[in-house]
């Protein structure tokens, strides 16, 4: 039976004759964790830019039926000029509508995906930096 020290020793030598650069494990598993930590904060933004989105889309579709009772509390059946004013007026103010909440929630979805991709770019940006200063060069060639 052979010592497993002496082949940890002798793969240890090898790694230290080659100059290869020693790894601080807890610092990569630190940077590890924000990585993680980034990406639930960048999802988060995220979840919440679609949540804003979804309610924009809510508040267009209840101002939508908004107008459309208006419409028909006011429709009379025996004046067909008034109908047809009232039809396109009510077209108009769900043209706008529309238009107005499309608007909104582009800008919202546009916000929170820049939001949530500088966070990750941040991150990146950091990892880099913190993987660079873990990795130093082996001093005892």
């Amino acid at each position: 039976m052979t010592d497993t020290s002496s082949y940890f020793e002798m793969l240890r030598k090898f790694g230290s004759d080659l100059g290869l650069p020693k790894l601080n494990v807890d610092e990569l598993l630190q940077v590890q964790k924000k990585n993680i930590d980034a990406l639930s904060q960048s999802a988060k933004v995220a979840a919440q830019g679609a949540q804003s989105v979804a309610q924009k889309q809510r508040e267009v579709l209840e101002a939508g039926l908004r107008e459309a009772t208006t419409l028909a509390r006011e429709y009379k059946p025996l004046k067909i000029q008034e109908n047809i004013a009232l039809q396109t007026e009510f077209a108009r103010k769900m043209f706008e509508i529309a238009v107005q909440g499309a608007q909104e929630s582009a800008s919202t979805a546009r916000q929170s995906t820049a939001e949530a991709a500088k966070i990750i770019q941040d991150r990146v940006k950091e990892s880099f930096e913190e993987f660079r200063a873990s990795v130093r060069p082996n001093k005892s060639v």
